[in-house]
């Protein structure tokens, strides 16, 4: 797992796969807070998701990596009352 403090505002949030996952608000209880225009479509639109900081397998210059491909994370993703996407 690599260092959470790295993890910055604005910085994108990318798949084992290279493939974009979402947009970092900002890191809230060892979670990183994506912002609400990465929050899908349908009943999760306009919600704020989270992704747990266990699954950040690198953080390199403006970009967050995930040690699982995007389709996988996204499966991990909580909404804002903790209960999953």
């Amino acid at each position: 797992m690599a260092d959470a403090s790295a993890i910055r505002e604005h910085m994108e949030v990318i798949g084992a796969d290279g493939v974009h996952v979402g947009t970092v608000d900002r890191v809230e209880g060892g979670r990183i807070k994506l912002t609400k225009r990465d929050s899908g479509e349908g009943a999760h639109k306009g919600h704020h998701h989270f992704i747990d900081v266990g699954l950040v397998a690198d953080v390199e210059g403006d970009k967050v990596r995930l040690s699982a491909k995007a389709d996988v994370a996204v499966t991990f993703e909580e909404e804002e009352g903790g209960q999953t996407a």
